[in-house]
Parts: C-alpha cells; structure tokens; sequence
C-alpha cells in the first residue's frame, strides 16, 4: 500500500465537493479520475498530495510525503530557469549535482518529445510545451506516487498518448502509483483503473 484515504469530507464554504470518500492506493497503480465539472478531482488530488487538509476523514501514508508529487493543470515553472533547468529543479533542490541533475532531467524531456527546448524560458514555449516540461520534473525525481491533473489536456491527440505511455511506464517499471486527472473519456479508458467522482466508485 501507498496511501488509504478513508471518509474524506471537504468543504468550501457551504458547498460540500466531497463527502464520504475513500480510496487505497498501492504500487503500480494505473488510475484515472474522472468527474464532471467541479466534481472534486482537483480536489481530491490536492487532498491526496497533502496539500489541502480535508474537514473530515483521515489520509494514511505507508510512503514518504516527499515521494509524492502533485503536477497542476497550469504548469508552475519558474520564469527565470530554462526547460533543463526547471526539469532538473526537483533533483537539485533534493542535493543531486548541477550535472547529473541536468542530465536526468534532460532524458525527461527527451522521453516527453521535447528535443529541442534545452535552452528555451518558460515565456518561449506554449502550454502544452510547458505541462511537459513541468511533467519532465515531476518524474526526474522518480515519485512512489504522482499524481497529475488534466496532463493531456493542452496536448494535441499524437502527443497526449504519447504522454499517457510514458506515465504508464514510469508505474510499470518503478511500481510507483500514477493518478490521471481527466474530462477525456479517451484518456480514462487508456488506464487499467477507474475512480469515478460522479459515481464514487472504484472498479
């Protein structure tokens, strides 16, 4: 196991967005989330990462909190660093060498199809350039468990797949978990395990 999460309430205000919820995460885990609209998937990934404290229920770590990593839909990177720099960022800020934190970092990139950005500021790519480079950062750091919010969704069709690969592989061949945060019905089905807010139901 990786993570429990047992009758988790959150509220904004008087709006309830989740109520009752639970879930187990374990190793190797393929999961994609899926909800309407303000359903909570942001939400719950936020929860699930450690970074929103939920009204009520309790989020059970069998992991490191630091081997978690939460990729939000609008990439974060910093302006200031190139493409190699924010990829290997993670790694640096963890004591890995200038070097061979660039290194990593740069191979993300290349598995990611970014071939060509090394040198490139944030402010010079597009969207879906950025969510990858960001994307690129979260894996250099090889998390047990990463959770990621409408990955694909800046993405043509080619790339998002190839996006999809690569997360499923990183869980295949580290038996780390991935969670995929979706309104695509096309990129849940390309994962062997669903979890429904609309339904709150897993199968």
């Amino acid at each position: 196991m990786i993570l429990r999460a047992r009758d988790l309430r959150v509220t904004y205000g008087p709006r309830t967005v989740l109520d009752g919820f639970d879930v187990t995460l374990d190793q190797g885990d393929q999961v994609s989330l899926t909800g309407r609209s303000g359903s909570g998937k942001t939400t719950l990934l936020l929860v699930l990462a450690g970074l929103l404290a939920p009204a009520k229920g309790t989020v059970e770590l069998a992991v490191d909190p630091r081997a978690i990593v939460y990729v939000p839909q609008a990439p974060s990177l910093v302006p200031e660093l190139t493409a190699v720099q924010n990829a290997s960022l993670g790694l640096r800020i963890r004591g890995v060498a200038p070097e061979e934190a660039e290194d990593r970092g740069r191979t993300h990139l290349r598995a990611l199809g970014l071939d060509d950005a090394d040198d490139a500021l944030p402010g010079e790519l597009s969207g879906g350039m950025q969510q990858r480079v960001a994307l690129a950062r979260a894996l250099a750091v090889e998390p047990v468990l990463l959770l990621a919010d409408e990955p694909t969704g800046a993405l043509d069709q080619a790339t998002g797949v190839r996006i999809l690969g690569v997360l499923r592989e990183h869980a295949a061949g580290t038996g780390a978990a991935v969670v995929v945060a979706t309104h695509d019905p096309d990129v849940a089905s390309a994962f062997p395990r669903s979890l429904s807010l609309d339904r709150e139901l897993v199968r």
